[in-house]
């Protein structure tokens, strides 16, 4: 049955739709703190990663597609967020792309295709233009590479929502529920402030790159995605119709099309 869940009721009661089951998950030690890290099915690699606040229990309805489809998906918790820990270093997205190469390393995963949802996004096509060799494309939803593309904050019942749904999952899988305060602070100031990727930064990127941008996100300026998309070489850009920045969760029918559509053109 096709899932429809645009203003996140089922996602705030139920969450994402459960993760299938793997004997591939584990823990490796990078730098000091836990990573977590699964992998499902077979076949060219993908490595999902989730926003800010969330963990990667949040690609439960991408995860199937992708098996079902030929691809060996690799969820990661960031730094921080899920089961992985964090250190007293602030968050960063270079920090980030840091650990997704540790993962990669673990896995012996020499080269993989990203998927990064907002704050993995910027992750993603960081580690892009930090190990081109590692990185064979980006798929970049909802998000920004300079603190321009954001959109003035406007509280709404679905991010209400989602929030109440990230507040409840941090005190079920973190190593420091009682920290999550300070964990968003520490978060909302890095989103704040990073990344600062300028023209000429994006103009050095050299891998396939697909810009996704939704039609309603709460979030990020549709003129920064077309920026985007004409400043890194070669790079697409597909605007989502009727969804947000939660597109994953609303629609995942219509976004994981389009994922699967990017993973084709990769490995056709």
């Amino acid at each position: 049955m096709e899932v429809n869940d645009d203003d996140l009721s089922q996602f705030e009661a139920n969450g994402a739709a459960p993760l299938p089951a793997t004997g591939q998950q584990s823990y490796i030690e990078h730098n000091g703190i836990r990573l977590w890290y699964a992998a499902y099915g077979s076949g060219p690699s993908v490595i999902l990663l989730h926003g800010g606040l969330g963990h990667s229990g949040n690609w439960g309805y991408q995860v199937p597609a992708l098996i079902n489809s030929g691809y060996r998906a690799v969820l990661i918790d960031t730094r921080g967020h899920g089961r992985s820990t964090r250190d007293a270093r602030p968050f960063s997205y270079e920090l980030m792309a840091s650990d997704v190469l540790a993962v990669m390393d673990a896995l012996h995963l020499q080269k993989a295709a990203l998927v990064g949802w907002s704050d993995g996004a910027c992750t993603a096509l960081i580690l892009a233009a930090k190990a081109p060799a590692r990185v064979a494309g980006v798929f970049f939803f909802a998000c920004n590479m300079d603190p321009s593309g954001v959109k003035p904050f406007e509280t709404t019942p679905t991010l209400d929502r989602c929030f109440a749904r990230h507040t409840h999952d941090y005190a079920e899988l973190s190593a420091t529920p009682e920290q999550f305060k300070e964990f968003v602070e520490d978060v909302s100031l890095m989103q704040r402030t990073q990344p600062n990727y300028t023209l000429d930064d994006l103009a050095k990127i050299s891998m396939p790159v697909t810009i996704v941008q939704s039609e309603h996100d709460e979030f990020i300026k549709r003129e920064h995605a077309l920026y985007l998309s004409s400043s890194i070489p070669n790079a697409e850009l597909i605007e989502l119709a009727a969804v947000s920045h939660f597109a994953p969760l609303q629609r995942p029918e219509k976004f994981n099309a389009a994922i699967l559509t990017f993973l084709g053109k990769l490995w056709s």
